[in-house]
């Protein structure tokens, strides 16, 4: 069943198209992977996507509701969406336990002692329960991202969206945000994820979708993208990365 539908959407910042006629399906349980340089539309269109950016035209569905109506409840949407984006905006003053109970409590209605029962299974889980009392700023950068997801999972969200989440980090910390994306993955999480790793994106991707000007140029399996690029754009890119030694 499909999860995700975007239909023709577009967005604009003044005078600049940032987004064009853009059409994607997401089904349930599958992991798609957006990748193209800055600039090319991708953190704007998973914004768009969680209605923290408004679009000009088009439909985003959501399990067959058009989250883009006029009449949308927009808090009651994101409750039902997961998202992490590169910086982990957990909350300075709350322990990694609060955080992580905060939106169960506060938005979905949780009884505390439920919200702190489900927090810890997951922290213990992923090897985070020793930090369960610590507050993000005695965490490493890895620490923190992690403790960013499972707070976005905690609800089991229909969708998880995923922005350039390691992006901060260096190569020890990347491997420990990408083994536990991994293994939502085998959990059948939905996913959209916007990522400059391609290692990453080849291990865990169903479908990598290379975006230009807010626009799909190339896509495909992650094995056709990386391997057997069509496109000179494409090309360019995987080229500009290797140079950079992030292929």
């Amino acid at each position: 069943m499909t999860a995700l539908e975007l239909r023709n959407i577009r967005k604009s910042y003044g005078e600049e198209l940032v987004i064009s006629d853009f059409n994607l399906t997401l089904e349930r349980h599958q992991v798609k992977v957006l990748i193209g340089a800055s600039g090319s539309g991708k953190s704007t269109l998973l914004r768009c996507i969680n209605l923290l950016e408004e679009i000009d035209d088009g439909q985003i569905l959501l399990d067959g509701e058009d989250i883009s109506a006029v009449d949308v409840n927009a808090d009651k949407v994101r409750a039902s969406i997961g998202s992490v984006f590169q910086a982990f905006n957990l909350f300075p003053h709350l322990t990694v336990l609060e955080n992580i109970t905060l939106a169960p409590r506060l938005v979905h209605g949780t009884e505390k002692g439920q919200a702190e029962f489900d927090a810890m299974e997951l922290l213990e889980r992923f090897g985070l329960s020793e930090k369960a009392l610590q507050y993000p700023d005695l965490l490493s950068g890895g620490q923190q991202q992690r403790v960013a997801i499972l707070r976005a999972i905690i609800c089991k969200p229909k969708l998880l969206l995923l922005d350039e989440v390691t992006s901060a980090l260096d190569p020890v910390l990347i491997a420990e945000v990408l083994s536990l994306i991994s293994e939502l993955k085998g959990d059948g999480m939905t996913m959209l994820i916007a990522t400059h790793e391609m290692g990453f994106a080849k291990k865990v991707a169903d479908e990598v979708l290379f975006l230009k000007n807010g626009q799909v140029l190339e896509a495909g399996t992650p094995l056709q993208m990386l391997e057997d690029p069509q496109h000179l754009a494409l090309k360019n890119f995987l080229f500009a990365l290797e140079q950079a030694g992030r292929l």
